[in-house]
């Protein structure tokens, strides 16, 4: 089971981004429980980045809403953006 942390710069994507919104709100706490049993579950289109961001990792919330997120540890992941693709890249 992985543990998850919100960066102060998600919380506030997040509050811009997502929040009012029912439907993209439920389905990143759906993906989140997912990603908490297991970050990789194909469903998630969990990926590495590459160039400036060669540190964090992506998954996707929808179609265009992805998460950006590190492991801290292997058992502790910090997300630090949401957003649609041409935002968090």
């Amino acid at each position: 089971m992985i543990e998850i942390a919100f960066s102060s710069s998600f919380k506030r994507a997040f509050r811009k981004k997502i929040k009012g919104q029912a439907y993209l709100q439920t389905k990143f706490w759906q993906k989140v429980e997912i990603f908490k049993e297991n970050p990789f579950d194909g469903r998630l289109r969990t990926h590495k980045l590459v160039g400036k961001l060669q540190e964090l990792w992506s998954f996707s919330v929808e179609y265009d809403i992805r998460v950006i997120f590190y492991f801290a540890s292997k058992t502790q992941a910090v997300f630090v953006d949401i957003g649609t693709h041409d935002e968090v890249y």
